[in-house]
C-alpha cells in the first residue's frame, strides 16, 4: 500500500478504506483472553531464562571460591606459568576461521582479515587471548576442548598456561571474574588508552590454589559455556513465541 517518491507512506484514506476480516466482538474477546494468558506465560519463561543467564557469573565465582577454600594457596609470579604466543600461523591461515574476544567471550571476528594474514596467531584448545586495548571491558576469550581451532589478530595478546602449574580454564574464568577484574585494573596502563600487554601480565603475581583444586574447579567450569549456549537458545525461542502466537490467532487457529 505504501507509495511515495522520497519514502513510502500510507494515507489516512487508504487505511479507512482497507478491509480486514473481523470476527464478532465475543470472538475477539475470547482470542484476546487466550493471548493475554499465553503472553503472560511467555513473559514468565523469558524472565526465568534471563535470571538463569544472570546467575551464571555467580556460579563461576562460587567454583573459584571453592577452589581457594579447599586447598592451600601459593603466591606465584605469572611468568612462571604462562607462555606468550608471538609467532604467526604462516601460509596455512586460510584453513582456519578468524576469531576474536568480546565481553561475552569467544566470537567470530567482526573485521575481515588484514593485509598480512600469515602473521595471525594460531589459537587452539587451551589458548587464552585478549584485546589489550579493551581488556578493561572484559574482552577475553578462550579456545576450549570442544571449540574449533582458529586464528586471531596479531594485535591480540595470546598465551598458554603451563600444565601442572596453572589450568587454562581455571585461569580464563578467574580473569573474567571479580578476582580478575580487580587484578586487571591494577595492571592496565597507557598514556592515551589503558592497555595490558603480556609483559606486564607476566610480571604480576596472584594467589593460586593447588593444581588438584584447579582441576576440580575446571571440570565444573567446563559446563558453563554449554549451559550458557542452551539458555541463550531457549531465550531466542521464547522471544519468537509472541509473533508465532499472533500469526496463529490471525489465521483463526485459536
Amino acid at each position: 500500500m505504501g507509495s511515495g517518491s522520497t519514502f513510502a507512506e500510507v494515507s489516512k484514506a487508504q487505511l479507512q478504506n482497507y478491509l480486514i476480516p473481523l470476527p464478532p466482538l465475543s470472538e475477539q474477546k475470547r482470542i484476546a483472553s487466550i493471548l493475554t494468558d499465553r503472553m503472560a506465560s511467555i513473559e514468565r519463561a523469558r524472565r526465568a531464562a534471563e535470571d538463569q543467564l544472570e546467575a551464571l557469573p555467580f556460579l563461576v565465582e562460587s567454583y573459584l571460591r571453592q577452589s581457594y577454600r579447599q586447598s592451600t594457596t601459593s603466591h606465584i609470579t605469572l611468568s612462571s606459568c604462562l607462555q606468550e604466543i608471538t609467532w604467526g600461523v604462516g601460509p596455512s591461515w586460510a584453513s582456519y576461521p578468524v576469531v576474536g574476544a568480546t565481553r561475552a567471550g569467544l566470537a567470530p571476528a567482526k573485521e575481515g582479515i588484514g593485509k598480512s594474514p600469515e602473521r595471525y596467531k594460531y589459537v587452539d584448545a587451551g589458548t587464552i587471548f585478549y584485546n589489550p586495548m579493551r581488556i578493561l571491558l572484559g574482552s577475553i576469550a578462550m579456545i576450549d576442548e570442544a571449540d574449533r581451532d582458529g586464528i586471531t589478530s596479531p594485535d591480540y595478546v595470546a598465551l598458554k598456561t603451563i600444565p601442572g602449574k596453572l589450568h587454562y580454564r581455571w585461569f580464563y574464568y578467574w580473569m573474567r571474574s571479580a578476582y580478575g577484574a580487580g587484578f586487571i585494573k591494577t595492571l592496565a596502563r597507557g598514556a592515551v588508552r589503558e592497555r595490558m600487554l603480556f609483559k606486564r601480565l607476566a610480571e604480576a603475581s596472584i594467589d593460586l590454589p593447588s593444581w588438584n583444586a584447579q582441576i576440580e574447579a575446571a571440570q565444573k567450569l567446563k559446563h558453563i559455556a554449554p549451559l550458557r549456549q542452551t539458555i541463550e537458545e531457549q531465550l531466542q525461542t521464547i522471544n519468537q513465541l509472541p509473533a508465532a502466537l499472533l500469526r496463529k490467532a490471525f489465521r483463526g487457529e485459536m
